[in-house]
């Protein structure tokens, strides 16, 4: 009796040592299931990354600021739309290897949601090289919001890289009423986010709206 013991917890010492705070999903990228907070520290390849900004908590609302749509150019106040589960996937640049696939997971991942959960992907990339991605990658039903102008959206929510300016790796779920209801912050920015858990947490709360 046990042999079998110790096969299982070799096994688990294993599993943990080999994923760690990190697993992988059909991509060679870990995926960090851990979280960093707003306004805190984050890593590049090991390097700390301080993020500057207000930071968004769970429970408040999302703040007022101006995001600028990839395709007609118009203004978007996030915290002025009601009615709808929002998904907001944050990347640094969508030309990287990272933030594409982070990208292709919310849209290929996403489109088995009911439509009133809207997937928006933010980042500082220009409105013009959001679009070109948009297009290129032909993904359905995701919104691009640029927030090139001045990081306003990054400041408002303490997810904004303190040296390069760009944004930090983050997933933010806001409820039907504005309100933040769950925020992953990726500690480590050559990593992705959790989208599987951060789907089911968007399902969970349009379900309970």
């Amino acid at each position: 009796m046990k042999r079998p013991i110790l096969i299982n917890v070799i096994t688990v010492i294993f599993l943990f040592l080999t994923y760690g705070c990190a697993k992988k999903l059909g991509t060679d990228i870990p995926i960090d299931i851990d979280s960093s907070t707003p306004g805190g520290t984050v890593t590049l390849h090991g390097e700390k990354v301080r993020l500057t900004g207000t930071p968004l908590r769970i429970g408040a609302a999302l703040p007022a600021t101006a995001l600028i749509d990839a395709f007609t150019m118009a203004k978007v106040d996030l915290s002025q739309l009601r009615g709808k589960v929002l998904i907001l996937s944050l990347v640094p640049s969508l030309d990287t290897k990272v933030c594409e696939t982070q990208t292709h997971h919310l849209g290929e991942m996403g489109a088995r949601l009911p439509a009133d959960i809207a997937r928006i992907t933010i980042s500082r990339d220009t409105p013009f090289a959001q679009k070109r991605f948009a297009e290129e990658a032909n993904l359905k039903g995701i919104t691009y919001l640029s927030d090139y102008r001045d990081g306003s959206f990054g400041r408002s929510t303490g997810l904004l890289q303190e040296e390069s300016m760009l944004l930090a790796r983050a997933v933010i779920i806001v409820d039907k009423n504005g309100i933040v209801r769950y925020i992953q912050v990726v500690p480590e920015l050559s990593h992705l986010p959790d989208m599987e858990v951060a789907l089911r947490k968007a399902k969970d709360i349009y379900a309970g709206s």
